[in-house]
């Protein structure tokens, strides 16, 4: 007996250590067997990170799992990603380890755990994961051998996302916290197959958000014929949310085509069942609301399916009398009934319609109720519509937990047909719609965080007409902004049915407009972000001028407040057009003056851009710096003048996520003239020191007028051309020069100054001159500026002024040498032409009268001409010709 057990239990040892010895033994064969397989069957880059092969985890089986795939499209959808999956695991017999490379492998159960899959068909009806490589026919008359066999007892998925997208149809599904599991014998020709589904399912159509995030569990028994491919569904229960339906029916696959009859319908009546469709978020728990009623869904989707076919369809919804009522919430939504049908009877496309029958439901004493028919709802949709009634806005919430951050409050009256085909809309035939009615909003309320203050609209009134609708009247408060606006817009069922901008033109007046009224405050935090952002000059999320507005807007505005700055009599026109709102003649009284201003502002692009032409007339200088944080960047040095200025700036650049202008972007140009100005050198201590080192003038008592000057924007910086003024009666000035936005600075400032007011040690030289000399010689007095404009660096050039007149009073004094030696030789010329030569050729003169011959005249001009070359040396020795005696 022990030999026995001793026996056994050597062999218990060798098959423990063979278990455990056989994964390092066979990884590789198994690992080589499942890369060809896979590179053998499809058209895509499958990669792993490793395989690990276990014969423990699901003992009596093998166990393969692979880490980290990736399966990645190729051809048409190349470097898509079709699947990428933590793990994926195949379960196999033990036998199936020792089979040769050219041998199938059986695969009993696998499971992919925390996967994405991303399934799309483009608009050619092309799939990514069609991705199986077509099979030669001499192959497909082979006996199925070579590769992967799929003898599958069970399968699960778990913890995984799916993504379908059919662009053709602009259909898409997503499947999160997806899990998945069936049970069966793919190996059999019949046999049921039991699975279970749980997860949140979103699907979207054409732009219509049908589920988002609902919660959908699904038990499913499917009986299957895998001889004749046809799935039998039987005692199938889903909850959608809290909607539950039955179904039964089949699916038969064809080699074209599908047949399939699917029938599925509430097992009870409650209304609870409608409540139960709404996503979560926009709902309470639905445990203790009261309901009365019937709700119920009857559907039957049957025949083909292929290229041309859709299966026919027959959906009924139903309500009748219905109530319902939350615990915690005073008033209750009464005698609801509507009855809608999608129904398809030719297995056309085009054949889709839906018929909506007289939709009604009471809150309080208010009834609401719409009716309307949409044919072809897959092509050109025909929509036929009525809305008729009055809702208390306030009562919604008090009936109904929406869960959204809005505080309505007002009285919506609607009475209004409209019939029109969406081609019409897409093509902006708006001729072609025909519409006629009204809608008016009376003592409305909208509060949100979004706005700054509360929105309170007295009276709005919209009249249909066939080509447009008219705004007859609307008047609005918030904050200190009150409103009055009329106009038309052009496709406002465009802007419901197709998402289209909304076009329109509109008049608009207000007492007081405060832009600040429409925007939010930010908090500390934000503000610290912004100034980073400015300072690196990037921009994350810029505010964004709105896509959906197609707009022009004519306004007038007795007030106008921003930020600090009030304007009056404000006017112009604004046009929101493809993210860019554009100003055209914009004009406003300030600081005393007049603003006019053109331009515009684009939030298209990723970093915002602005471009305009702004006109400052005769402003306050002092005021205006003071509250036009620009308008000091651009002109920090005028912060020490008073008086008038005007101005006018071509200026582009980017702005911040404020919209606030990024300088370092700024580029332009710019002319501004100083009508007339006092200088404050207490207002600036740049001035203040320039004053200290100019002690032959007090600034405080320059006055200038008429001050002219060119600048420029670039690289950061304003650059001036030079500019011409006068400091006092007998000063001239010129300076020019840069700032950066920084207020580094960078200016040379040239003074035309009596050379008197050196003094000094230049006075020994003035005495030199005559008074008269004095009083008429003026100097370059060179100076500059660097450094801030706070605590800057100022250089009075004096040396250099000193040395420039010095040398002038010499070159004066030479002047006066030279003159008295002019004075002196034509003393000395005129003395000798009189004691001699003057003599002689006075008496030549005399004797030439009464030569007869040509030769007694010649002889006579050489005797003249002699006398005057003894005339110019003499010149020549008194002014120091001493080379030529």
């Amino acid at each position: 007996m022990k030999k026995i057990l001793k026996i056994t239990g050597i062999i218990l040892l060798i098959l423990v250590l063979f278990l455990i010895a056989t994964p390092f033994l066979f990884k590789g064969t198994i690992e080589k067997q499942v890369k060809k397989a896979i590179n053998n069957n499809v058209n895509a880059t499958v990669e792993w990170s490793d395989l690990n092969l276990s014969l423990f985890s699901s003992f009596p089986d093998a166990r393969i799992k692979l880490k980290n795939i990736s399966v990645v499209n190729k051809g048409e959808f190349e470097g898509d990603t079709l699947v990428a999956a933590k793990t994926i695991f195949l379960d196999m017999g033990i036998p199936q380890l020792w089979k040769s490379e050219d041998k199938p492998l059986s695969i009993n159960e696998l499971g992919l755990e925390k996967a994405l899959v991303n399934v799309i068909i483009n608009e050619e009806g092309l799939a990514n994961y069609d991705i199986a490589i077509a099979e030669e026919k001499e192959e497909e008359e082979k006996e199925e051998e070579e590769g992967i066999s799929l003898d599958v007892k069970h399968y699960e998925i778990k913890n995984s996302e799916i993504n379908y997208s059919d662009e053709s149809s602009k259909m898409f599904l997503n499947l999160k916290e997806f899990n998945h599991q069936g049970t069966g014998d793919f190996s059999a020709e019949t046999s049921t197959l039991r699975t279970k589904t749980n997860g949140l399912i979103s699907f979207k159509m054409d732009d219509s958000q049908y589920f988002e995030n609902t919660a959908l569990d699904l038990k499913a028994d499917i009986k299957m014929d895998l001889k004749n491919m046809k799935f039998t569904f039987e005692e199938n229960k889903a909850l959608i949310n809290q909607l539950a339906l039955t179904f039964d029916g089949f699916v038969e696959i064809e080699e074209d085509h599908q047949n399939l009859d699917l029938s599925f319908t509430t097992p009870t009546s409650d209304f609870k069942n409608f409540l139960g469709v709404i996503p979560k978020e926009y709902l309470a728990e639905l445990d203790n609301v009261e309901t009365s009623g019937e709700f119920g869904i009857d559907g039957r989707i049957y025949g083909k399916n292929d290229e041309k076919y859709i299966p026919k369809l027959a959906i009924s919804i139903l309500s009748k009398n219905a109530y319902f009522k939350f615990p915690d919430l005073p008033k209750a939504v009464e005698n609801i009934n509507f009855q809608a049908n999608l129904i398809n009877e030719t297995g056309l496309m085009k054949d889709m319609n839906l018929n909506l029958s007289n939709l009604v439901f009471t809150i309080d004493q208010d009834q609401f109720s719409a009716k309307g028919n949409f044919k072809n709802l897959m092509e050109n949709t025909l929509v036929d519509l009525s809305v008729k009634g009055r809702l208390n806005l306030a009562n919604i919430n008090q009936a109904y937990p929406l869960e959204m951050d809005l505080d309505l409050d007002g009285i919506l009256d609607a009475d209004l047909t409209a019939s029109f085909a969406m081609d019409d809309i897409e093509k902006e035939n708006y001729e072609k719609v025909k519409s006629s009615g009204s809608a008016s909003l009376s003592n409305f309320n909208y509060a949100s965080e979004e706005m700054a203050n509360p929105v309170k609209i007295s009276k709005a009134v919209l009249k249909f007409n066939p080509a447009n609708v008219d705004l007859q009247e609307f008047s609005m408060q918030t904050g200190e902004t009150d409103a009055q606006l009329n106009g038309k817009l052009q496709n406002l069922m465009g802007y419901l049915f197709k998402d289209q901008p909304i076009k329109g033109n509109f008049n608009l007046k207000s007492n007081t407009f405060s832009v600040n009224d429409f925007m939010v405050a930010d908090s500390s935090e934000e503000k610290e972000e912004q100034k980073s952002s400015e300072k690196t000059q990037k921009v994350e999320e810029a505010i964004k001028i709105p896509s959906f507005l197609d707009v022009s807007l004519n306004f007038t505005a007795d007030k106008i407040l921003y930020d600090n700055l009030i304007l009056t009599n404000g006017k112009g026109a604004l046009a929101i057009k493809d993210e860019k709102a554009s100003l055209q003649n914009i004009s406003a009284d300030i600081f005393g003056g007049n603003i006019g201003l053109n331009g515009s502002v684009s939030t298209k692009t990723e970093i915002p851009k602005f471009d305009v032409e702004v006109s400052l007339n005769k402003i306050g200088i002092s005021e205006s710096l003071k509250e036009m944080e620009l308008l000091k960047s651009l002109a920090p040095i005028a912060q020490a003048f008073v008086g008038d200025l005007t101005t006018k700036i071509n200026l582009n650049g980017d702005l911040t996520k404020d919209l606030s202008p990024i300088y370092s972007s700024l580029t332009g140009s710019g002319l501004a003239e100083i009508l007339n100005a006092n200088i404050e050198k207490s207002n600036l201590s740049f001035v203040s020191k320039l004053d200290e080192k100019l002690d032959f003038i007090n600034l405080d008592e320059v006055k200038l007028k008429d001050l002219t000057t060119h600048f420029s924007f670039k690289d950061g910086g304003v650059d001036f051309e030079p500019f011409h003024f006068n400091l006092h009666k007998n000063i001239k000035a010129e300076i020019k020069g840069r700032h950066t936005f920084d207020n580094e600075l960078d200016y040379k400032m040239d003074l035309d100054i009596p050379a008197k007011y050196l003094g000094g040690e230049i006075s020994k030289q003035l005495a030199k001159l005559t008074e008269s000399e004095v009083e008429d010689m003026h100097v370059d007095l060179p100076i500059s500026f660097s450094g801030g404009i706070k605590n800057p660096k100022i250089n009075v050039d004096i040396k250099s002024a000193t040395k420039a007149l010095t040398n002038e009073i010499v070159e004066k004094q030479k002047g006066k040498v030279k003159d008295k030696a002019k004075d002196k030789a034509k003393d000395l010329l005129d003395g000798f032409l009189k004691d001699d030569d003057k003599e002689e050729e006075e008496k030549a003169e005399q004797k030439s009268d009464s030569l007869e011959s040509e030769e007694d005249k010649k002889e006579e001009k050489s005797k003249k001409d002699k006398a005057k070359d003894k005339a110019k040396d003499a010149l020549k020795d008194i002014f120091g010709n001493k080379n030529k005696k």
